[in-house]
């Protein structure tokens, strides 16, 4: 039985993609099955989600963070101003609504995204880069993304900075050190491994969970609007992704480093934690502003799409170079 979960977690983490895919559309068609995916249980799946990343660390990564202060400083304050930069300009050139302009720059102001780590170790980036540049922005989430939302929406909303502050601490940082804490006292149990084997499909089964219901809600609204809509918006996420990946990476380049820690910056700088994008939009901007969290499912979905896409493409350019 475990052999057959774990199977089932290395086809889920190896598929990534086509699993959310195929979920975001019998979501679209089925939208009541996941009817269930709101509110507090929608933020409990998230807390899941960061337990399982909180799992899979050790005291070695938090020693990462000590021994290599400049590259995590760079890849940190590489996040935290391109992508909410671009998710900015973004909204001014496509002239985008007061909602939809919420969405994306929310998604800018988030950490980076729980599955960057996989797409690093399967494009053979550093992998010890990748999560400590995760570790370090989830922990300064709770500081940073509330005032950059701020700084950047609220010529137009109201943004409730310490509600916001709470829900990410609640959400990030308390089950991330839960998972940490318990991989440091259970490490060294024989099952322990066992379980963390199981994590990466968990996760991948709670994203699919996020992008179901964030579905389920906006369904109604996209059918309203038309395609017009998902096209609008997807082009935005798409412009927003595509040029996080490819300044994280000339950022890497003029800094000089390695061939593994260029892919590694640009992957994580490029993916954001659209998951607790969507549950913030759903929790303080969907009743006034309900397209809010539109942009947020969609980057969803289309993130760990493209996050495989590119690490596919750094390895065919490496055997292509080889």
């Amino acid at each position: 039985m475990i052999q057959t979960l774990q199977k089932i977690s290395r086809w889920l983490a190896t598929y990534t993609s086509a699993f959310i895919i195929g979920i975001a559309i019998f979501a679209f068609f089925v939208p009541q099955s996941f009817s269930w995916v709101v509110g507090y249980t929608q933020t409990a799946i998230l807390g899941i989600i960061m337990l399982t990343m909180g799992l899979t660390l050790t005291t070695q990564d938090f020693k990462i963070l000590a021994s290599r202060p400049f590259d995590i400083f760079i890849g940190s304050i590489a996040q935290y101003t391109i992508m909410p930069g671009i998710a900015w300009t973004l909204t001014q050139l496509f002239q985008l609504d007061e909602s939809l302009a919420i969405g994306i720059i929310l998604v800018g102001c988030c950490p980076g995204g729980v599955s960057s780590n996989i797409m690093s170790f399967l494009c053979k980036g550093d992998v010890a880069f990748s999560v400590g540049m995760t570790t370090a922005s989830t922990i300064m989430a709770p500081f940073v993304t509330p005032f950059l939302v701020l700084l950047l929406a609220d010529k137009t909303v109201n943004v409730d900075t310490i509600g916001m502050f709470i829900n990410i601490l609640i959400v990030t940082i308390l089950p991330v050190m839960l998972g940490f804490l318990l991989n440091l006292r259970l490490g060294h149990k024989t099952y322990f491994p066992t379980i963390r084997s199981l994590m990466p499909g968990t996760s991948v089964i709670c994203l699919a969970c996020i992008v179901g219901g964030v579905i389920f809600n906006v369904h109604d609204l996209l059918i309203s609007n038309g395609w017009t809509l998902f096209f609008l918006t997807f082009g935005v996420v798409f412009c927003h992704n595509s040029l996080g990946y490819i300044i994280g990476y000339i950022v890497g380049k003029l800094f000089h480093f390695g061939t593994a820690q260029n892919r590694t910056i640009s992957i994580e700088v490029g993916m954001q934690n659209a998951g607790l994008a969507t549950n913030l939009a759903t929790n303080f901007f969907a009743a006034s502003n309900p397209l809010a969290v539109v942009p947020c499912a969609i980057s969803c979905a289309w993130h760990s799409i493209s996050g495989t896409i590119l690490a596919g493409l750094f390895m065919k350019f490496e055997k292509n170079q080889k």
